[in-house]
């Protein structure tokens, strides 16, 4: 919208609309520049404005305006200020729709150079009272508007009077008088008024014209239209930028009121119009000069007494002081009253302040003496204000103004003890006086504001690109004084050497200055190890080297740490922390010192710390290694450092070349006393490695001195599988002694030690190992070898807690699955097997478990595979056992029969409902949670299983199960069935016995385990129904090839661990999987969670991108999603 549409609103309309003080303060805010964006809606007349004020966001105010016969005039406002209304951003945004109103007159072409009088005189001879001198007013040429009636401004000098009649009004004016008493005289001011010519006499005359004739839209006396949209522009300005007329001559608008600048542009434009500027009196001139200046001048007299005087000089023309008064605060016009009245305008080049304007005026009427022997005071001490307010000269040259004293910059710096540095900065003009870095205001006049800008924003440009210095350099300076250490050393050297001995800046010394000096060579770095009296940690000894000089590792360290980007050595030198060595050696240290042996002064480090070690001699230029330190740790740093160890004869069994590389690896931690996580797939034979072990560590001497017997490996596993780890024992080491413990010693009657005794492995079940620890505790073990090891996964049961206390020299975690739900199950089996790895589950939580669950650092999931790499053996049967028949998986989707869809969704809306306001406090509410969550799992198997009431509901599943048992069974293939659920797996048995189908049967409450899956293995039923618990470890079962999951379940790898039950070392026939998953369930998204936990686990242990691990609220929430 152009902005040549502003409206013009009434200044009086404004103060009555939001009060005097608001009407000031919003004026204030305009020439300040606030007014962010204002726009006018002539349709609606609303003003729409940002203003911007105390808040860091500009607020939004609107005003809605009315019209009236003078204009418009705002009626309702608003703002988003704490005000509310009618406020001082309402005020400022009216105030600028009045100046962009007037900007086409800013915008309209300026007065030709060419109608510039020829010469000073003819501008300003009729100020000075020269005759001749002045331009005629009726040479101004005639407006070309047939019929229309030209107008003129008439200006004329008039002077306060009092009335004769009707004094309660107050005073009125009148013409100014050259006869006027001096009281009078100093009341004048310059009128301007509206005339026309008369068009009888040819004189001007008012003809009843104010200037409230202008304030209407007509044009009801047939002036010239252009110059009567002049005359009301005119009148607008002087409104808009007045709240009031003042005195009772509401028909003259006085120029020393007329605040705004637009009145040079006016009259630029009057000239283009033919707008005469005439006087009352025909004889009368008047002329606009174009530039006006004002100074002070100061001569001496004979009698050595200064004379101080105004100057005035229209351009460069000098005018008499004592005939000028004020235009606004951005003009002055020089008048003469004889022989004719005669008068001349000019703008200032720079609007007059306050204090400027008192001090022409004052010196105008009179000059200011200065007797002789004040003279020295008034150059010493006022000439330097009074320079700053106005340009003083002599003109005559008879006084010796002094000139300017240089800014010199001071910088005083004071040595104190214990390395203390305190400086000062200050600025010198001359003598040994010291003014501060930023004026106190009163010595201002002393002062070079121009110098010093020049001199702290060149010094600051010079100190930025030190890291010093800053944007506002008065500020920047300033801000800082003492300096302890470091920071002294480096400002000295950065700061101090760098500004010393320029020209404008002077650096004086307190006290003694130390001989700092800043290391810039590239830093050397070399680790040692050294033997310690405990047998797993060695002292790490860091020394690092720059220059020649060794830095203390302590004070290194502590720096580091707190983040420091320098550090001062003892001898006065320093060097930068920011280099990359230093942030990579405090990335290791910080690593390092969060396990429990690190000290400060004395740091180490485990030898389970192999892949730290290799990233510190990564970093070092130098290592130097304990030679057991060096045993240790070289062959778990290379992927091929092992060994081939030949296999104990003694073994009755042929190892597969991956498993003679597994039982190297076995072999070599047990001789370094290193613990470790054997992690192979299910079914590669990770039984047989640890037999292997035992074996090779039995034929190995024992010191004929030592008067010790052999101590036996104590072996920790599921009941279920205690039996078959002595049936393996008996077949592939049949020379070893193997003896199992079924029972606890209060209810045996034997002791731990005497079963142990004489024996090379004792195998006893979890909750023996819990329930007798003390006893276990007590005796001599050659290791720990927990089998299935994720029973001690929970870092905070019992189990976990007696397999991390029980003292062994060589510790063994065996597990398929070494992390089922999240990063904190394989942290404990390394607490259990390498103590020394991994800093406590809180801290072990921070550092990777969080940062890898919020996906904030994909570089933690690679440095925690280098961590656990030496420590951890894991290969998958793709991988070592290509021969392995292939494993078909397929999903099978059931779709819920109508009364069975219809009762799910009616569970599911209720539990929904029950749980969404329950999960955000997961923790406080898991069991109600969880047994939703059980309970829609059921249901989505069979309704029965919630309620018998149910059982006329057909189980989709059911029926889908036996529809593939029926062409399993009869191609004759044997099938393993897989359920969480007991009460559904019996659901099963019934109707295979309905079909007279032969099955065996396994959950955790069955007895005789070793007979029913002998009866299967024999092959007497084609299906074997197992519960995942019961069944999802311990099992050989290689004659099923058909493998059926009823229900899936979150955690993948106990679906795993129950396919490999057949899909296993010893399978000859391809294996078909099939995964039943009820459609538009629980199930569902069941399947959807395993996938993506399964990928946690691959990033880990696979070298896979990681995702979200554990089971969240988030993961519930999908759950229960439609």
């Amino acid at each position: 919208m152009p902005e040549s549409i502003f409206p013009l609103v009434d200044a009086t309309e404004i103060t009555r609309l939001v009060g005097r003080n608001a009407f000031e303060r919003g004026q204030a805010y305009f020439r300040q520049g606030a007014v962010v964006d204002v726009s006018w809606n002539a349709d609606t007349r609303v003003i729409s404005a940002f203003v911007q004020g105390s808040a860091p966001e500009p607020y939004a105010c609107s005003v809605t305006l009315g019209t009236t016969g003078r204009g418009f005039r705002p009626i309702f406002s608003m703002c988003d200020c704490p005000v509310g209304i009618d406020c001082k951003h309402v005020a400022a945004a009216l105030v600028d729709t009045n100046a962009r109103a007037m900007k086409p007159l800013v915008a309209s072409p300026a007065r030709p150079e060419a109608s510039v009088a020829a010469d000073w005189k003819s501008v300003l001879g009729t100020a000075v009272g020269i005759a001749g001198a002045g331009a005629d007013a009726g040479a101004i040429a005639e407006v070309d508007s047939p019929g229309s009636v030209p107008m003129a401004l008439q200006f004329e000098l008039r002077e306060r009077a009092t009335r004769t009649h009707d004094r309660w009004r107050g005073p009125t004016s009148t013409s100014a008088s050259p006869r006027s008493s001096p009281a009078v005289a100093a009341t004048r001011r310059l009128g301007v008024r509206p005339v026309v010519r008369s068009a009888s006499t040819g004189a001007w005359v008012r003809n009843n014209l104010t200037w409230g004739t202008f304030m209407h839209q007509a044009n009801r006396m047939n002036l010239d239209p252009a110059q009567h949209r002049w005359f009301a522009e005119f009148a607008a300005v002087q409104r808009a930028s007045r709240a009031t007329y003042t005195g009772q001559d509401l028909d003259w608008i006085y120029l020393d009121e007329f605040a705004s600048p637009l009145l040079w542009h006016l009259l630029d434009e009057a000239e283009r119009l033919g707008i005469a500027l005439v006087g009352v009196k025909k004889d009368a001139s008047v002329a606009v000069a174009r530039r006006a200046s004002v100074g002070l001048d100061a001569s001496a007299g004979n009698s050595g007494d200064l004379t101080l005087a105004t100057s005035i000089d229209f351009d460069g023309a000098e005018v008499a002081a004592e005939s000028v008064g004020p235009i606004g605060t951005h003009g002055l016009y020089s008048y003469a009253l004889s022989p004719r009245f005669s008068v001349a305008l000019a703008p200032l080049e720079s609007p007059l302040a306050d204090e400027q304007r008192r001090l022409v005026f004052d010196t105008a009427s009179r000059a200011i003496e200065v007797p002789k022997n004040e003279v020295p005071e008034f150059l010493a001490d006022y000439y330097p204000r009074l320079r700053r307010l106005l340009p003083v000269t002599s003109t005559d040259e008879s006084v010796a103004l002094p000139e300017q004293a240089k800014a010199t910059l001071v910088l005083t710096a004071t040595f104190e003890p214990k390395g203390r540095l305190r400086i000062s900065w200050g600025w010198r003009y001359g003598g040994e006086r010291l003014l501060p870095l930023q004026s106190t205001g009163a010595d201002r006049a002393l002062r070079d504001d121009a110098a010093e800008d020049r001199i702290l924003s060149l010094l600051s440009h010079t100190l930025t690109a030190r890291g010093w210095g800053g944007a506002d350099p008065s500020v920047a300076f300033a801000s800082r004084n003492v300096f302890d250490g470091v920071d002294a050393a480096q400002f000295v050297v950065e700061v101090i050497d760098q500004i010393d001995g320029r020209d404008d800046v002077v650096v004086e010394t307190v006290g003694t200055r130390p001989d700092y000096v800043e290391l810039t060579e590239a830093p050397e770095l070399t680790v040692t190890t050294v033997e310690t009296d405990k047998r797993d940690w060695f002292d790490l000894g860091i020394m690092v080297t720059v220059e020649g000089r060794t830095i203390p590792f302590g004070p290194l360290f502590t720096a580091l740490s707190k983040g420091k980007k320098k550090l001062k050595l003892v001898d006065n030198s320093y060097l930068s922390l920011e280099q990359p060595v230093f942030e990579r050696l405090l990335e290791l240290i910080e690593e390092a010192r969060s396990i429990a042996e690190w000290e400060t002064d004395a740091p180490r480090i485990s030898r389970y710390q192999a892949s730290l070690w290799a990233d510190f001699e990564d970093l070092a230029e130098e290592t130097v290694e304990a030679t057991s330190w060096r045993a240790a740790v070289s062959g778990l740093n290379a992927a091929d450092g092992v060994d081939t160890v030949a296999v104990p004869s003694t073994v009755e069994a042929e190892l597969r070349p991956y498993q003679v590389d597994g039982f190297s690896w076995l072999v070599f931690l047990h001789t370094h006393s290193l613990g470790g996580v054997l992690a192979d797939d299910m079914g590669l034979g990770k039984t047989l490695q640890t037999l292997a072990l035992v074996a090779h560590a039995r034929q190995q001497p024992v010191a004929a001195d030592s008067g010790e017997t052999r101590a036996p490996f104590l072996v920790v596993a599921p009941t279920s599988v205690v039996s078959n780890w002595v049936a393996e024992a008996q077949r592939f080491t049949p020379h070893l002694v193997v003896r199992s413990i079924s029972a606890t010693e209060a209810k045996s009657k034997k002791k731990v030690a005497a079963i142990s005794a004489g024996a090379d492995i004792v195998v006893t079940s979890y909750a023996l190992f819990r329930l007798d620890f003390a006893a276990y505790n007590l005796g001599r073990w050659a290791g720990l070898i927990l089998d299935e090891a994720q029973f001690a996964k929970n870092h905070t049961s019992r189990i976990h807690q007696c397999a991390r206390d029980l003292k062994a020299p060589f510790k063994l975690a065996i597990t398929g699955t070494p992390m089922e739900n999240n990063l904190l199950e394989l942290w404990s089996l390394f607490a259990i097997t390498a103590p020394g790895l991994f800093p406590s589950s809180r801290r072990f939580t921070e550092d990777y478990v969080r940062p890898i669950d919020r996906g904030e650092n994909p570089q933690l999931i690679a440095r925690l595979r280098r961590r656990i790499r030496p420590l951890m053996m894991r290969r998958t049967k793709q991988l070592v056992a290509p021969e392995l028949p292939e494993k078909q998986e397929q999903e099978l989707q059931i779709e819920l029969a109508p009364s069975h869809r219809k009762l799910y969704d009616v569970v599911l809306q209720r539990e929904r409902q029950k749980l969404l306001g329950l999960i955000d406090d997961l923790d406080k509410n898991r069991f109600i949670v969880f047994r939703s969550i059980t309970l829609l799992r059921m249901l989505s198997l069979d309704a029965s299983l919630i309620d018998e009431k149910y059982a006329n509901i057909p189980s989709s599943k059911l029926d889908s199960l036996m529809e593939q048992l029926d062409d399993v069974v009869a191609e004759g293939h044997r099938a393993l069935v897989f359920s969480q659920f007991t009460t559904f797996l019996q659901k099963a048995a019934a109707r295979l016995d309905a079909l007279g189908v032969p099955y065996e049967y396994l959950d955790g409450s069955s007895r005789r385990r070793k007979d029913i899956i002998d009866r299967f293995k024999q092959g007497e039923a084609p299906v074997f129904l197992i519960s995942l618990k019961a069944g999802g470890f311990g099992l050989n079962l290689t004659e099923a090839d058909y493998v059926f999951l009823l229900d899936p379940w979150w955690n993948p790898a106990s679906e795993s661990q129950a396919i490999d039950r057949t899909h296993r070392i010893g399978q000859t026939k391809n294996v078909m999987v099939y995964r039943l998953v009820a459609e538009g369930t629980i199930e569902e998204k069941v399947m959807a969670l395993k996938a993506k936990k399964a990928e946690l686990t691959d990033a880990v242990l696979d070298d896979e991108a990681a995702f979200s691990q554990a089971l969240t609220a988030d993961d519930i929430r999908g759950l229960l999603e439609s």
